[in-house]
C-alpha cells in the first residue's frame, strides 16, 4: 500500500528558462503531482502563469517548507549540489535538472546523500522521450539496420551572438558541453552503455563568447564510434541523427519539436503534443530506400514514471549511476579537450558494474 493517498506534493527552485518552460508545465500537467510552491525572485512572473503556487525568494525556505514530497532544482549549474543535499537532508525526494553536478565527485556526494537519507534522486533527461531518439532507437531494436558500427548525434542551432546570461558568460558550469552534452551523452548511453574512452574539441567560434560554443566529440567503444557534436554556428543543413549498421543505414533530419511547442506555450500531453511530421529514411544494403514515421514524442512521461516511484515504488527513470555515468564522459570530455588526449572515464569498478 502506498504511503501517498493524495498528491505527491512538489516544491520547484528556480523560474528562469528551464524552470518556467520545462518543469512547471510538465509538473502541473501530471496527474498525482501538485505544484504548491516555487523559490525565485519573480514572483509576478510565477503567480501569471500559476497563481495559487506560494513563492519565496529564498530556495532554503523551501526547501524546509513542511509537507513537501518533492524538490525539483532547476537553478544556475553550480547550485545543484548544495540545494540538492539540503533538500536530501530534509527528508525531500530530489530532481535535478542537468547537468547533474560540477564534477563527479559532486554527483558522488548527491548520490550518498540520498542513499544515507532513504530519499530518492534523478536527473532530468526528458530528451530520452524525444520523437527523433525513440524512432533511433525503435530502428536500432528492430534489427532494422544491423550491428551499428557509426552513430552520430548532432544538436546544432544558430545564435551567432552571445547572450549575457550564466549559461553563457565564463563561470562554473558554463558553455555548450555542460547545457548540451548531457542530453547528447545520456541518449547515447542509454543506447550502448559506458565508452572506453573519450575524445573532445570544445571551441569557442562566435565573436565575443567567454565559453565553449561548439563541441565535437567522439566516444569508442570496442566495435563502434559514435559522434556528439553541438555547435551555435549552424544555420542550415542540419541534421539530428545518422547511423551506419552493418545492415544499412538510417537518416533523422529534423529534431524533435516539444520544446518549440511548450515555448508556445502549448501544454504537455495536450493533442498533437508529441506528433513529429519529419519521417527517418532507412537506407538498405542494396541501395534500396524506405520511408519509416517517426514515434510520437513524449517527454511527460519523465515526470510521470517519477510520481509513480515516489508513491507506488516503481523505478526512477533516470537512475543514480546513470547520472554518475554521463557526468565521468563530460567530465572525461573536458579533460580530453584541456590535454589533447583520449580519456576514461574516471568510474570506478563498483560504479561500472552497475552498467553491466
Amino acid at each position: 500500500m502506498s504511503s501517498y493517498d493524495s498528491p505527491v506534493t512538489v516544491g520547484l527552485i528556480g523560474y528562469g528558462f528551464v524552470g518556467k518552460v520545462f518543469h512547471a508545465p510538465m509538473i502541473t500537467a501530471t496527474p498525482g503531482l501538485r505544484l504548491v510552491a516555487v523559490a525565485s525572485r519573480r514572483a509576478s512572473d510565477v503567480h501569471a502563469d500559476h497563481p495559487d503556487v506560494d513563492v519565496v525568494a529564498d530556495p532554503d525556505e523551501l526547501v524546509q517548507r513542511d509537507g513537501l514530497d518533492l524538490v525539483v532544482i532547476a537553478s544556475p549549474n553550480d547550485t545543484h549540489r548544495p540545494l540538492a543535499e539540503a533538500a536530501l537532508n530534509a527528508g525531500r525526494h530530489v530532481v535535478v535538472d542537468k547537468p547533474f553536478a560540477l564534477s563527479l565527485d559532486d554527483a558522488r556526494s548527491i548520490v550518498a546523500t540520498a542513499e544515507r537519507c532513504g530519499r530518492l534522486v534523478s536527473v532530468f533527461q526528458n530528451r530520452r522521450w524525444d520523437s527523433d531518439y525513440l524512432g533511433v532507437k525503435q530502428v536500432i531494436a528492430a534489427g532494422l539496420i544491423g550491428e551499428v558500427k557509426h552513430f552520430e548525434s548532432h544538436i546544432d542551432r544558430f545564435r551567432p551572438t552571445p547572450q549575457n546570461r550564466w549559461r553563457e558568460n565564463a563561470g562554473p558550469g558554463a558553455g555548450l558541453w555542460f547545457d548540451l552534452g548531457p542530453h547528447l551523452v545520456d541518449q547515447v548511453l542509454h543506447l550502448f552503455g559506458l565508452p572506453s574512452r573519450v575524445t573532445a574539441d570544445l571551441a569557442r567560434l562566435r565573436d565575443g563568447s567567454q565559453t565553449d560554443d561548439w563541441a565535437h566529440v567522439v566516444l569508442d567503444y570496442e566495435r563502434r564510434r559514435v559522434i556528439l557534436h553541438a555547435s551555435m554556428v549552424a544555420a542550415g543543413a542540419h541534421t539530428r541523427f545518422i547511423v551506419h549498421g552493418d545492415a544499412g543505414t538510417l537518416v533523422k533530419r529534423g529534431s524533435d519539436l516539444q520544446e518549440a511547442r511548450l515555448r508556445e506555450g502549448i501544454a504537455p500531453g495536450s493533442a498533437g503534443w508529441g506528433d513529429d511530421p519529419d519521417d527517418m529514411v532507412l537506407f538498405d544494403g542494396s541501395g534500396e530506400t524506405r520511408i519509416l514515421p517517426t514515434p510520437a514524442g513524449d517527454q511527460l512521461q519523465y515526470y510521470v514514471q517519477l510520481r509513480r516511484a515516489i508513491a507506488e515504488g516503481g523505478p526512477n527513470p533516470v537512475r543514480p549511476h546513470e547520472a554518475l555515468g554521463v557526468m565521468a564522459v563530460i567530465e572525461a570530455g573536458l579533460q580530453s579537450a584541456r590535454t589533447a588526449a583520449a580519456m576514461a572515464p574516471a568510474l570506478t569498478a563498483d560504479e561500472r558494474s552497475a552498467w553491466v
